[in-house]
Order: structure tokens, then sequence, then C-alpha cells
């Protein structure tokens, strides 16, 4: 069973934190300033624009923000600002207990990942992967897909349809959607933070990764047996890939489509989802179709009696 966070309306309070890499602050205010547009308000952590080496501030400092953020009642959401690495120095540290009794959305993606395995697995509450607060610097050519974090966050029912790419292989299949950058799926597993794919649709993005190793990533996946009962597969965006200088072989695609070649479920390549502008909006733990025919691909919610709505 699902929980939902409650969705948002005007005057409600979003928070924005740093729980990992360092982003300065004149890179956020776009983002704040189109957030207060929408009606909210809006409180800045004391990671935001904060440094330490490559960090938003040490790991008790990125802790203590956001802890602060998830106890903090008055706090309806919490942006985070950029990813990078460093939750998985701090994700066993958090104590979710106010969280679990006032659920309140979890914004990001890339290393925010580990923050929507380990909240869907241990918690069962829904979180949103989506955009973060660099992408609202580009407002003109990001607005469909800026569009679709306050249309996720206002309770419009996610609902996207993309053409179709000739690798997909078409079907129609139902399931929870969990999932995230490939390289923090691959470095949950055996831990706390580890999800359980089965019967549902994972989606997976990265960049800047070789070719060999997102072949080895999906390795650990196919041997941990993440990739054997999925109810479908959405391979989004793969960019700044690099190969070694003896040929991998294989474009991307034809690697990640040799990974689960031997199984039925539907698989949809090159969904706008990852580190482009052309990143919608994704409510992990929330039930979705998948629907893929030779013209184009449908992702849209679906009716869940099992949802908790707070």
């Amino acid at each position: 069973m699902i929980k939902v966070p409650p969705y948002l309306k005007q005057g409600d309070t979003i928070a924005i934190i740093c729980p990992s890499g360092f982003m300065p602050l004149d890179r956020m205010q776009t983002c704040i300033e189109t957030l207060q547009q929408w009606d909210f308000n809006v409180v800045m952590g004391k990671t935001a624009g904060q440094q330490f080496n490559y960090f938003s501030g040490t790991d008790e400092e990125r802790l203590d923000d956001l802890q602060s953020m998830l106890d903090d009642n008055t706090v309806q959401a919490i942006y985070c600002g950029r990813g990078g690495y460093g939750l998985s120095r701090i994700i066993d540290r958090i104590n979710f207990q106010k969280f679990i009794e006032h659920p309140k959305w979890i914004i990001g993606y890339s290393d925010i990942t580990l923050l929507h395995t380990h909240i869907f697995s241990n918690l069962q509450i829904a979180t949103l992967h989506a955009p973060m607060a660099g992408a609202f610097n580009e407002m003109e050519k990001n607005a469909m897909y800026i569009q679709s974090v306050l249309d996720s966050l206002s309770g419009i029912k996610q609902s996207y349809t993309v053409t179709s790419h000739p690798n997909n292989r078409p079907g129609i299949c139902e399931g929870q959607l969990v999932g995230g950058n490939l390289s923090l799926l691959a470095h949950v597993i055996g831990s706390s933070s580890d999800i359980n794919t089965k019967n549902k649709i994972l989606f997976i993005e990265d960049i800047g990764e070789y070719k060999y190793n997102i072949d080895r990533m999906l390795m650990q996946l196919k041997r941990a047996g993440k990739l054997k009962e999925l109810s479908g597969l959405i391979v989004g965006k793969f960019t700044d890939i690099k190969d070694t200088t003896i040929p991998f072989g294989q474009d991307i695609y034809e690697l990640i489509a040799d990974k689960v070649y031997e199984y039925e479920y539907p698989v949809c390549f090159d969904f706008p989802v990852g580190h482009v502008p052309e990143n919608f909006a994704l409510k992990v733990g929330v039930k979705f179709q998948l629907k893929l025919t030779d013209e184009n691909v449908n992702l849209s919610e679906a009716f869940d009696r099992s949802i908790t709505q707070y």
C-alpha cells in the first residue's frame, strides 16, 4: 500500500536544500522566483549555497538540514537543489519518524535517487523524481517539463505521450513506478535502500559513464534479479556516454536491449527522463500504466485502490 503525501495548495511552503553536492546560491534564484510565482512560500535550508569541499556542507551539516526540514510541520515539500554525491554518507542516520506521521513531497533526481529508493522500500511513501533547481534557469526550453513539476505537486494526474522509438518492444503493462539513476540503483543493491522490482515498472537513466561500466551496472541488476520479473522497463536518457580506446561495439540502447532480450515485458527507449532538459516529473511508488504501440508511448497514472491519500 503506497501512501501519497498531501498535494500542495497556494500558500504552502517548499524548502530548498542541498543534501549532496555543492550548488551556488545564484544558480537557484530562478527556481526560487518561479516557486514564488506559483504562489508557494519558499524557505532556504542552511546547505543552499554552502560549500565544504565537493559537498554542500559537512556530513553533519547536510544531515541536520535534511532532518530539520523532514521534521518541520510547516514545510509541505522539500526541493533538492542538485544531486552529485553525498546522500549515501548520511542516509542511515536520518530519522523518518515525523516524516512518517506527516509525509511531504521529496523532489529531485540523480543522487536523490537514493532517497526515492530508501523511502519507497522502507516507508512506502510516494516521492517525486523531477527536475531540480538548475533546470529552471532555462525556462523557455524546459517549459513543458517544469510545468510537469507544478502539475504533479498540485495533484494533476500524470500522463505523458511521446513518439515511439525503433528499439521499443510494444505492449501494455501496469505496476508501481520505481527507479532513477542507474549508478544509484546499482549502488543500493544489498543495502537497506534496495528495492524490490518484481511486478514494477522500472525506469533508468544516467550521465557521463563509460559503456562498459553501464554494461557492468546492468549486469549487477540482472544478477541480483532486478530485471527478471519486471512489469515493464523505461529507458530514459543516457547522456555524455564515453567509450574506451578499444570500442565497446554497441550503442547504448543495443547494450541495454541485450540485457533484457530474454524477457517478454514491454520496453520503452529514449523516454524524456534524465540529465537533460527533457525531464518529466515522475511519481515514484505510484501505480502507472505503460502502453507502447508502433506509433507512440503513453505513461499515465493508473487507478489504484490501495493508495492512501493524506
